[in-house]
This record gives C-alpha cells, sequence and structure tokens, in this order.
C-alpha cells in the first residue's frame, strides 16, 4: 500500500508472522457481539472480512494496473539477462568440452598408450631377469654336475677317468677337495630357489620346468649324495693305519692328507645344515645339525665299540690287552678328531648373513682382528651340544656310564668270570687308568696337530686323572661290592 493512501485494513495485523486466522476470527466475532448472547450474530463479522477481501483485491487490481508496465519491463530486463547468460554458458561448455576432447585425445589416449607400454616393459624386464636366472640356475646345474663328476672321480662328460672301472668310484684328493666347492654351489641355488621377492635373484624359478626338473632330479640327489660323502668321510675317519706305518714321512703324509679330507667333510657339513628360520646373535650362536649329528654319531659308534670289546674282554681277561689297545687306538681318533676341528675356522656363510642380527653384522668387519670372532672354530658347536668340555672327556665318562652295568652283570652271574676279575683287581686298575692317561695325551701318529697355530698342544697338558679315576671306578668299583 503507497503511503498516504487510506486504508480501513489492518495491514500489520496480516502481515504479522505470528497472524493466527482462528485468533483473528475470534477477536472479529467479539468485538461485533456480546459474548452471553444467544445466538451469535456472525452477518456483522462475515461482512466485515468479506469488505476487507474486497478492498484488497481492488487495492492489488490497482496496483497491477498501475505497474504494469515496468513489470513487464522488469520481467523483460531478465529474460534478456537469462538468455545472454544461457548464451554465454553455452558458449563456455563448448569450449570445455572441445578442451577435454582435445586433452582426451592429446593426454588420456597417449597416457593409455604409456601404460600399456609399461606393462609390457615391465613384463618383458620380468622375462629377461627370470630367462637370467634361469639361464645362471642351468649354468650352476651344469658347474655341479662337474663338481659331483670329480668327487666321483670321473670325467666332466659322465664317462671314468683315467685309471678308473667306472663302478663305485672313490674319489682321491682332488675329488674331496671338490665336496666344499660344491656345497657353495648348492648353497648359491638355494638362495636362488627360496627367492621369495621380486628383487631378488631367481624370483619365479619355480614356474619354470626346466629348473624343477633340475632341482628334483639332479640338484637334491646331488645334495644328498655330498652330505652322505662328507658324513661317511667322518665316520670312517681313523688313524691307526698311519699309526702303523713304518716310514716317518708317510706318517705324516697320512696325517695330513686324512686332516684334509676331515676339514673339507666338516666344512660341507656345516654349510649344507639347514639355516635357522629365527634370526641368531653371533656366528657362534650358529648350530650346524649335519655336522654336530654326524660327530655325535661317530663317538656313539667309538662308545658302543668299546663298550662291547671291553665287556667282553673283562669275561675273557687274557684278550684285554688286544680291547684296551682298541680303546686307546679309539680315544686316540677322538682326540685327532678333536684337535683338527679346534683348527679349523668356520667357512664363510653366504647365506648365514641374513639371519645374523643387525648388531653383529656391524661388528663382523672387525672379525678378522676381533678375538672372540677369531677363536671360534668347529669344535666349538660340537662341545656345546654334547655339554662336555672336550670330546675325550665325553668318550671317557660316557663309556664309564655303559660299562658299570656290564660289569655289574658278570658279577651278579658269578662263576669263574667274576672270580677272575675279582683276582685281578689290581692289574685291570693299573692297566685301565694307565690306558686312559696313555692315550689321552697323544695322537697314534706322534704329531701335535697345528701346535704352531695355538704355542701349546691343549690335550698334552690337560689333566686326564678325573676320567682315570671315573673309568676305574667303572670296572673296579662293582667288583668290591
Amino acid at each position: 500500500m503507497s503511503e498516504g493512501e487510506p486504508s480501513y485494513i489492518d495491514y500489520e495485523a496480516f502481515l504479522d508472522p505470528d497472524f493466527s486466522p482462528s485468533g483473528f476470527a475470534n477477536t472479529l466475532v467479539l468485538s461485533t457481539n456480546n459474548a452471553t448472547d444467544t445466538p451469535l450474530d456472525l452477518s456483522t463479522p462475515l461482512s466485515r472480512v468479506l469488505f476487507d477481501l474486497q478492498e484488497i483485491d481492488t487495492h492489488i487490481h490497482s496496483l497491477t494496473t498501475r505497474s504494469a508496465l515496468p513489470l513487464l519491463a522488469h520481467t523483460q530486463a531478465q529474460t534478456g539477462a537469462a538468455e545472454n547468460i544461457l548464451k554465454e554458458t553455452g558458449t563456455q561448455i563448448a569450449s570445455v568440452t572441445k578442451g577435454y576432447e582435445r586433452l582426451e585425445k592429446e593426454v588420456v589416449q597417449k597416457w593409455q598408450a604409456a601404460d600399456e607400454a609399461r606393462i609390457a616393459a615391465e613384463k618383458s624386464l620380468a622375462t629377461v631377469r627370470l630367462a637370467r636366472a634361469v639361464s645362471r640356475c642351468l649354468g650352476l646345474g651344469r658347474q655341479l654336475e662337474s663338481q659331483v663328476a670329480e668327487i666321483l672321480g670321473r670325467g666332466t662328460a659322465g664317462q671314468p677317468s683315467a685309471g678308473s672301472d667306472g663302478t663305485n668310484a672313490t674319489p682321491g684328493k682332488e675329488g674331496f677337495r671338490a665336496l666344499e666347492r660344491a656345497a657353495y654351489t648348492i648353497l648359491s641355488l638355494r638362495q636362488m630357489y627360496s627367492a621369495t621377492s621380486e628383487d631378488e635373484e631367481g624370483y619365479g624359478l619355480d614356474r619354470v620346468k626346466a629348473t624343477r626338473t633340475l632341482r628334483n632330479e639332479f640338484v637334491i640327489p646331488a645334495e644328498n649324495m655330498i652330505k652322505s660323502r662328507a658324513q661317511q668321510t667322518i665316520n670312517q675317519f681313523s688313524i691307526s693305519n698311519a699309526a702303523n706305518s713304518q716310514s716317518s714321512g708317510s706318517n705324516y703324509k697320512q696325517y695330513r692328507e686324512l686332516k684334509s679330507r676331515l676339514a673339507t667333510s666338516a666344512a660341507t657339513l656345516y654349510l649344507l645344515s639347514p639355516i635357522p628360520r629365527q634370526a641368531v646373535q653371533t656366528i657362534s650362536d650358529y648350530r650346524p645339525e649335519l655336522l654336530v649329528s654326524t660327530i655325535q654319531g661317530y663317538l656313539q659308534t667309538a662308545i658302543m665299540g668299546s663298550v662291547n670289546s671291553l665287556a667282553k674282554a673283562l669275561s675273557q681277561l687274557p684278550t684285554m690287552d688286544r680291547a684296551l689297545g682298541d680303546i686307546s687306538n679309539r680315544c686316540q681318533d677322538i682326540v685327532t678328531l678333536e684337535n683338527i676341528l679346534r683348527s679349523l675356522r668356520a667357512p664363510s656363510h653366504p647365506l648365514l648373513a641374513s639371519t645374523i642380527t643387525h648388531a653383529d653384522q656391524t661388528s663382523s668387519s672387525a672379525e678378522e682382528t676381533t678375538p672372540e670372532q677369531s677363536k671360534f672354530n668347529l669344535l666349538q658347536p660340537v662341545l656345546r651340544n654334547l655339554d662336555t668340555s672336550s670330546l675325550p672327556s665325553y668318550y671317557w665318562r660316557s663309556l664309564a656310564s655303559s660299562l658299570s652295568g656290564r660289569v655289574q652283570e658278570i658279577v651278579n652271574r658269578g662263576g669263574v668270570s667274576a672270580r677272575t676279575l675279582r683276582s685281578n683287581r689290581d692289574r685291570l686298575k693299573t692297566e685301565i687308568r694307565d690306558c686312559v692317561l696313555r692315550s689321552s695325551q697323544t695322537s697314534a701318529t706322534g704329531i701335535t696337530p697345528d701346535k704352531s697355530r695355538s704355542g701349546t698342544d691343549p690335550v698334552s697338558t690337560a689333566n686326564w686323572e678325573r676320567e682315570a679315576a671315573v673309568m676305574v671306578s667303572s670296572v673296579v668299583g662293582p667288583l668290591g661290592r
């Protein structure tokens, strides 16, 4: 409503946000009627409402008639502005569409082509890596084949070498030298076959039939053969033949050859022993299971053979000298075995470095000058596993513990054997004690192995009185009961 224009309508009441039609109607009825009248006269408030509506309609009609042209001009201006905006927006949309099409053509399609090239390059690189790994694996297999042929005393083509009949060929010194080289070749193959990451050499070899066939039909049998040959060398280790040699030069030569074979076999078993799954703190914590079990089996064989020999001699005393000589030879073999193992440093293990903790790896660079590292040898893991200070001590104590029951059986049976043992108790005591002291202090070759390395022979200066007392007590003790 224009200012100054009279009006009977209360526009403020109608325009109030809190306007209530029912409240307005009630107020209008009460203002035109008495609340106590019955019935109420509604014609007056109804006329009032109709009059207000008519007044408002007339006012709207006046305003629209008077403001039609400005409204139409304003609407036309808004419509034109909207058309201009739409036109400009269409132009911009067309420009953006053309830009996207150009971007898709110049970038997206080229990126897709580049991505396809990248995938092809990655697959090609993986193929090249796998081909190189297969080539190196087959090369190592060929190298292992040559080394196995050398171990077996055959030519590289699989034919018997000169001077060999080709059946059950026994390898010579050069053949035994090939054991350790073959062990390193097997470790290289084992490392390639165990690759689990694409960055590691040999990843995916298990998917190539040629390499699977190489591993199953040659590498594994070759590894078993090499293990068996090394274990056989240790199990058959004996210096008795060298001790019976007439020539001291021949004696020393045979000893050196035996030592060379034993050293190569021990290093081979050390290298081919299973690698621990969990990290070890130092190299000295590594337990070479193959070497330890083979040495332990060698000792058990010597112990059981000595127990049977001495038990038989106790039942037939005239054979006691021969039995003690046999026991002495076995102990001298063990003394020599211990000296050789003590002189052998553990070979470098290419697969063991990955299981050693970082603290030890930082100090491994000073291994040549660290006294603790330089003292580590192949004897230490054997002694640690057997929980003993020396192999001869373990031999005598195990022999004594196994012998007590045999002597008790002879005494319990009674008869001539038991009476003969009791009557010769002093003689047995002296002979057994002398046997322990004599056989524990020197090797059968009469040579102190690697004396120049240690300065003094630790075996010759050791006190074996306790072992002698234990042995004497195991034999003489049951006779006094």
